[in-house]
């Protein structure tokens, strides 16, 4: 019985709205980050860099406080406001090629701790506690945790409903997105979509394991100050918008094995086909491209060399590892091995071969995404992914829509 919950929300004033929200923090290059903080004071990017007014870099508790003090100069100058009472939002986002619909609502830390909430990734402790004291010293969250649920008519029908009326937003931004917000203030509409959540017997992270599990640290320190430490802002969409993306591969060395005696091992698990320079992608899962010494090739798991047991062994990147990487290339630690590399992008097959024939990575390979369902099955068998196991959109702005605990 996950619980959702409205919040009174702090956002960008309705005609500044364009100008505030921001990509991630890490989303940027440097000249990109120094023309926006530059030339656009408005945008939320000063307050996560709030040591640009003073040309220095900040970093720990020094970073922290002055990010509270940007935050409430926002709010002082009404560049950011708070609404009045707690309500759900929904948030429309849109390009050329899709477009998700979700809602933005307080989800609870008891049901991540419980696992009504189900997670997929491990996540790292120095960074859970970085960002739980992070949390603690700013009081807001600016960055929703994305969250994904079976689909579901009666939901369907609310945010269809809503979405029929004037949004609060409606906006472009640079990167040729459109956003669209719409305040959600219907006590009956909201207690509707609260017991359409209730129905349901898990809700699942898609992106934001770290946030979560930060959120769920600070509610164990806080719970007693104030209720509001007891939830962290999700957005929540139906699993059918969900875009999966693979993580490829690249890898510097190939363990001291020459070219004919790595694809000697190779063609002990999977059928191989060199394809030359034709630009082979995988179409299905347990197919993989590998970029080696200016070709490609194609390799095709051979199916009786390699047993299914779990919804992991059933993962690409899981059996790329199982198969590849650990035995034959010798890397283990997946995290901090400094001779892996993680690429992705919908020409990054070209990147793969641009940086093999610049001699940056001897071998590349390229692995078809995982789906929906595996991420499902996954966290339902309390098992975890290899770490840059998917790239999912939608990914979220900053400052859209802002989570402050109260005193």
């Amino acid at each position: 019985m996950p619980i959702i919950k409205p919040f009174k929300g702090v956002r960008a004033a309705p005609h500044m709205a364009s100008h505030v929200i921001s990509r991630t923090y890490q989303d940027y290059s440097d000249a990109e980050l120094e023309a926006i903080l530059k030339y656009n004071p408005f945008s939320f990017l000063h307050i996560l860099n709030p040591g640009y007014k003073f040309s220095h870099s900040l970093k720990g508790e020094e970073r922290f406080n002055l990010v509270r003090n940007r935050y409430l100069e926002f709010k002082e100058e009404s560049y950011l406001v708070q609404d009045e009472q707690p309500v759900f939002y929904i948030y429309e986002r849109s390009d050329a090629v899709h477009s998700y619909t979700g809602i933005i609502a307080g989800t609870a830390t008891t049901d991540y701790q419980n696992g009504l909430i189900k997670k997929h990734e491990g996540t790292l402790e120095p960074r859970e506690q970085l960002f739980k004291e992070y949390l603690k010293t700013v009081g807001f969250n600016a960055e929703p945790v994305l969250l994904t649920y079976p689909d579901d008519d009666e939901v369907n029908q609310v945010l269809e409903k809503q979405k029929q009326t004037q949004p609060v937003y409606d906006f472009l931004t640079t990167d040729h997105s459109r956003h669209k917000l719409w305040v959600i203030d219907s006590k009956k509409d909201m207690e509707l979509l609260q017991q359409q959540f209730k129905n349901m017997p898990h809700i699942y992270i898609a992106d934001g394991h770290h946030r979560s599990a930060s959120s769920s640290l600070l509610s164990s320190e806080l719970r007693n100050r104030h209720d509001s430490y007891n939830y962290f802002m999700s957005y929540i969409i139906a699993q059918s918008q969900l875009r999966i993306y693979e993580f490829n591969r690249l890898v510097k060395d190939l363990n001291g094995l020459s070219k004919e005696s790595f694809l000697m091992q190779l063609d002990m698990k999977f059928r191989i086909q060199n394809r030359g320079l034709e630009m082979y992608k995988p179409s299905k899962k347990h197919h993989f491209s590998m970029y080696l010494n200016g070709e490609f090739y194609s390799l095709y798991l051979r199916k009786d060399t390699f047993q299914i047991e779990s919804a992991l062994d059933d993962l690409d990147t899981q059996m790329l590892y199982d198969l590849v990487l650990e035995p034959i290339l010798g890397i283990q630690d997946l995290r901090n091995d400094s001779r892996i590399a993680y690429s992705y992008g919908q020409t990054d097959l070209l990147r793969i071969k641009d940086r093999v024939d610049k001699g940056e990575f001897q071998v590349g390979f390229g692995l078809f995404p995982a789906t929906v369902e595996q991420l499902k099955s996954i966290a339902n068998e309390s098992m975890i992914m290899p770490p840059k196991s998917t790239y999912i959109k939608p990914k979220l702005p900053s400052g859209l829509t802002i989570y402050e605990f109260e005193s």
